[in-house]
């Protein structure tokens, strides 16, 4: 009787047992589950193009071009009274802008902060290498942004300063850093003939850019200009030599070019590649419901996280044109937050660019946040 009441306690303890280890078994299921979705690892959008979608550890999940404007009482990276890089072009508080509530907003990504910029950090992390910004006068916009940035960070680092027509550098001589400008406002070439000056959309001259630890490309800016805002007389794709071409076509063709140009001649193991996405303009108010409105006296960002007049078909190409590439490179996907900034150009502000811009972008001002998504891609 004893040994028959031992074994059904034996079997009770082990039917307890079983069902303990089939409630943890289960939790941890569900434990596991739950993380694998907070921590799963967005898709890459196409080909081998990086995008901003993982800035640093702290936001695993984080699109960094999602978002939206918030205000924000720090003050600017830095004052371009204290900056000896800043064009007239970009200085809107000299040229006599009113209003500073510009400079007060912060773009923050939807699901995560960005990490605060680190000029000191960035500085140590470059340090003796070489960055090249390769591109039109959007490119010279951040270039300039970038380097009062750093600037900023370091006021004592000794700097070399050179500005000229094609290329235009500032050697931060403590750090053994470079950082450079190129013009090239299409990126493939213009080559001077005995017709008049062809846009070639299938040749370029890379060789320049060679070498160089960081390139940041940039083009879409001129390749909507036209008559003798153009700096060309005809358009040659292969054998073809026409007076124009459909202009999205056209640009099309030569991010193709550009794309294979990196394919074929980048080490990206010593070279790493971005391209700056399309930067907006705001000419056309009935893009975001004002008709008869411009940049001109905007004072304040378009609100929420979607700009009313949609994406541009530019982005369209230069996405298909880096979904095709062997090479990996990371866009700066700068388009959308860039939309909504109605507010940040010069307009009548200017010192170098007469009548309304509303192309290019104040400094202190938009293209601070593009270097801070910059820093936020490196620091991953």
């Amino acid at each position: 009787m004893a040994a028959e009441q031992r074994q059904r306690k034996l079997r009770l303890f082990l039917l307890a047992a079983f069902a303990c280890s089939l409630q943890a078994a289960g939790a941890a299921a569900a434990s596991t589950a739950t993380l694998s979705v907070r921590h799963k690892p967005s898709k890459p959008r196409h080909g081998n193009t990086r995008h901003g979608s993982h800035a640093s550890s702290g936001v695993a999940s984080c699109n960094l071009f999602q978002g939206s404007w918030v205000l924000d009482e720090a003050p600017p990276l830095y004052d371009t009274a204290g900056c000896p890089f800043v064009e007239a072009e970009f200085d809107c508080q000299k040229y006599g802008r009113p209003d500073k509530l510009y400079l007060k907003y912060r773009w923050r990504p939807a699901s995560c902060e960005l990490p605060r910029f680190n000029g000191q950090d960035l500085l140590s992390r470059w340090r003796g290498k070489k960055v090249l910004f390769v591109g039109d006068s959007i490119s010279l916009n951040q270039w300039e942004s970038l380097v009062c940035m750093l600037h900023a960070a370091a006021p004592a680092s000794r700097t070399t300063y050179s500005r000229g027509t094609s290329v235009s550098s500032v050697t931060f001589q403590d750090y053994g850093l470079s950082v450079a400008y190129y013009r090239s406002t299409y990126l493939v070439d213009i080559v001077e003939e005995s017709i008049g000056r062809v846009l070639k959309l299938d040749s370029i001259s890379g060789d320049p850019w060679l070498g160089a630890d960081m390139l940041i490309f940039n083009t879409w800016h001129w390749w909507t200009h036209t008559g003798k805002d153009q700096p060309w007389d005809y358009v040659q794709d292969g054998a073809q030599i026409m007076k124009d071409m459909d202009r999205l076509t056209a640009f099309s063709k030569g991010m193709a070019t550009w794309a294979r140009w990196v394919d074929s001649n980048v080490d990206v193991s010593k070279t790493k590649v971005y391209f700056q996405g399309i930067s907006p303009t705001h000419y056309n108010g009935a893009d975001w419901g004002e008709s008869s409105r411009s940049c001109a006296q905007q004072t304040q960002p378009i609100a929420g996280p979607a700009y009313p007049g949609g994406p541009l078909p530019a982005q369209g190409a230069v996405k298909s044109a880096l979904g095709g590439m062997s090479k990996p490179v990371f866009l700066l996907d700068i388009t959308l937050l860039s939309q909504l900034r109605r507010d940040a150009h010069p307009s009548a502000y200017s010192g170098g660019h007469p009548g309304n811009d509303c192309s290019h972008w104040c400094l202190a001002g938009l293209p601070d946040a593009w270097n801070q998504i910059l820093y936020a891609s490196l620091v991953a």
